[in-house]
């Protein structure tokens, strides 16, 4: 592999993206592909719990060794490569980084992708129809989740602080994602902070390379 690093999963998924734009914003060269020697990886596979053991993605890999969990994987980046810093030098700092990396990947994915994007990407109902019911059960959670990232974003120009992180990293696709829904600006807003940072993220050389349209 002539890629420092290779990440093992659809380039769809935000998780993955959040991985390659990490790598990008630290110029490290990757490959992303949902295959290993050239061997395709079906989802929740063997082959797919031997490196992942709940059958999620992305899995990094990485001089022979292999690492799964998204904020993990970022965090590893930054600690083992140079270049841009994605996290402060400060410790309580850092800290807030991994703590919002951490409840983004939980609580903010479970509100805006799991629950809400995912019935409109891969809709499960009768002959492939979206569930409508259970997107307005959703709803609720998904507006105070955006409510609880406006009120940490405050006036920052990032969701921790005034610096770039793997935080913004994590959160970016799944905003980016969302306001391509075609009730995605309402959500958001016109000229909202959220709509202003999700803006801001993707004038991003990484987001630029990166970024692009949901899978449908």
């Amino acid at each position: 592999m002539s890629a420092q690093v290779q990440i093992l999963g659809p380039t769809f998924s935000t998780f993955v993206r959040s991985v390659m734009l990490c790598c990008v914003e630290k110029g490290i060269s990757y490959e992303a592909k949902f295959e290993v020697d050239g061997t395709a990886i079906t989802m929740k596979s063997e082959e797919h719990y031997a490196f992942h053991p709940f059958g999620r993605v992305p899995v990094l890999l990485h001089d022979g060794r292999q690492l799964f969990e998204t904020a993990t994987i970022c965090r590893y980046l930054e600690e083992v490569f140079t270049g841009p810093e994605l996290q402060p030098e400060n410790a309580h700092l850092r800290a807030l980084v991994d703590q919002w990396a951490a409840a983004l990947s939980i609580y903010a994915n479970d509100a805006i992708v799991r629950n809400y994007l995912l019935e409109f990407v891969f809709p499960k109902g009768e002959n492939g129809e979206i569930r409508m019911d259970k997107v307005t059960e959703a709803e609720p959670d998904l507006i105070n989740t955006l409510t609880l990232l406006t009120a940490q974003l405050g006036h920052n120009d990032y969701i921790c602080g005034n610096q770039y992180s793997y935080a913004d990293a994590i959160l970016t696709p799944m905003l980016d994602y969302l306001e391509q829904l075609p009730q995605g600006k309402a959500l958001l807003g016109n000229d909202t902070p959220l709509a202003l940072y999700l803006e801001r993220m993707r004038n991003r050389p990484s987001a630029k390379d990166v970024l692009g349209p949901m899978a449908r």
